[in-house]
């Protein structure tokens, strides 16, 4: 057992609380730094003027959309290699690694052709004519940071697995370091540079993916309590039988999180339709959602540590102990974002725009963001427990339901059908969260039964690796 892993709690579930805390506190200030990020990103692209911030939220959308079903396959990382800690069988996770980088980089590939294509069919989508030549030149230069993208989620996912989190809260607030000066001249055309407007700022995003994945991958080949993985000791070929499993987890993590994230797109899409001024304040309401979001989605990353590593030991009453500290600290994280939203949306959207109209437009959209925020919360928590115990597949269906059968049909009837416009787009958003919390809830309770634990752990097969199998040993 690594010295740096924390295993059982000794205090029951206070203990398993504080331990769920320290091991998500560096996630939340690390997707804290990553949701800035898009707060950069819409704060120049507004200060530049309203097209450029309307163009930036098309092109942030359909950057979004496909980036989901990578990032969402790789977290079948996190689950397989706390399971295997958890499980003593620490000196397979290096070659475990070795082929979940190869998924990486196929999984680049394929978000990298879609990236090249997709710019060319805005107006076939209906997205207003002016929005259309900004938006593509952001997708354009951004598509160059793909490979970067997901071998750095690859990386961080090994690393977050093994309970340690301190990379992913500094290189993700490195990242901003690099965008905010660059992302201002190539906007802008300081010192002597073009004024790129959008696309400038699609190009700063990528040179920032690149100096992220790059700092990583010295950070995991330097860092002592790795050392005996070896993780960059050999090259290991693809070996397919492996690359397979990570995908029977991995991709039904993809299309859930593809699912909801998804719902969110096309409402942004849809608004796009409406005009500039409409999509400008949806983008400011959604960015602020997005950085409250970060909060139980770093708790969700951190409780699918704890449930895979309970899960991987044996261990019944911490498997249920990790998922109910999860869910005692998510409703109080949820409670806080809410009551900020409401009593500060003023403020908070002073600092995207100068725009009466945008503004006005957003902060009445923020009361809409409050309402979903205990929703969200527990529809994410219960996603990253039912991750830890790789129940993946019901939850990719669940989430289906909810976020097409119930929260765009509502939306877009309410937005687009009876003309309530970004309102009721949102209210839609509300319901297909609320119905997702529930159904993945009652399937997080029904798999986490004791009797179902039971059976589930009796069930495992040591099988993830075996390293005389593939021969990376």
């Amino acid at each position: 057992m690594s010295a740096s892993s924390p295993s059982v709690s000794r205090s029951g579930l206070p203990g398993e609380i504080r331990t769920t805390v320290v091991l998500a506190a560096p996630l939340v200030a690390g997707h804290v730094s990553t949701g800035l990020i898009g707060f950069v990103d819409n704060t120049l692209a507004g200060h530049h003027g309203t097209t450029t911030l309307a163009s930036v939220t098309i092109g942030t959308a359909l950057w979004w959309l496909p980036m989901m079903v990578p990032i969402g396959t790789l977290l079948s990382v996190p689950p397989s290699v706390s399971q295997l800690e958890g499980a003593g069988r620490r000196g397979e996770i290096g070659a475990l690694f070795r082929q979940a980088m190869w998924l990486a980089a196929l999984l680049s590939v394929f978000l990298f052709a879609f990236l090249t294509a997709i710019p060319y069919a805005l107006g076939a989508m209906g997205i207003a004519p002016e929005i259309i030549p900004g938006a593509q030149a952001f997708l354009h230069g951004i598509r160059w940071g793909v490979p970067a993208l997901t071998l750095f989620f690859c990386m961080r996912y090994l690393s977050e697995g093994l309970h340690w989190t301190l990379p992913t809260m500094l290189l993700s607030a490195g990242g901003l370091l690099v965008l905010l000066p660059l992302g201002y001249v190539l906007t802008f055309g300081k010192f002597g540079l073009p004024e790129l407007g959008a696309g400038g700022l699609g190009i700063a995003s990528a040179a920032m993916l690149w100096t992220q994945a790059i700092g990583f991958f010295l950070v995991l080949r330097r860092a002592r309590r790795f050392a005996d993985l070896g993780l960059f000791a050999r090259f290991d070929r693809p070996h397919w039988p492996t690359i397979r499993g990570l995908l029977a987890t991995g991709l039904p993590i993809g299309v859930t999180v593809l699912m909801e994230g998804s719902l969110f797109i096309v409402t942004a899409l849809l608004i796009g339709r409406l005009g500039e001024v409409q999509a400008s304040a949806h983008q400011i309401a959604i960015n602020l959602s997005a950085l409250c979001f970060m909060v139980p989605m770093a708790l969700a990353e951190a409780t699918t540590v704890r449930v895979g590593h309970a899960l991987g030991r044996g261990d019944v009453g911490g498997v249920r102990r990790a998922i109910w500290a999860g869910y005692a600290i998510v409703i109080g994280t949820q409670l806080m974002s809410g009551i900020v939203l409401l009593s500060a949306n003023d403020v908070l959207v002073s600092f995207y725009t100068r725009d009466a109209a945008v503004a006005a437009l957003a902060a009445s959209l923020l009361f809409y963001a409050a309402m979903f925020q205990f929703p969200d919360g527990i529809q994410v928590l219960s996603a990253g427990a039912l991750r830890g115990l790789k129940d993946t597949r019901m939850p990719m269906i669940l989430a289906a339901l909810a976020y097409w059968g119930v929260g765009m049909p509502v939306g877009a009837g309410l937005g687009l059908g009876l003309g309530w416009g970004p309102k009721g787009m949102w209210i839609g958003l509300i319901a297909g969260l609320t119905v997702a919390a529930v159904l993945l809830g009652l399937r997080l309770l029904r798999s986490s039964a004791p009797d179902a634990l039971t059976r589930r752990i009796a069930a495992e097969h040591p099988h993830e690796l075996d390293p005389h199998e593939t021969g990376c040993t």
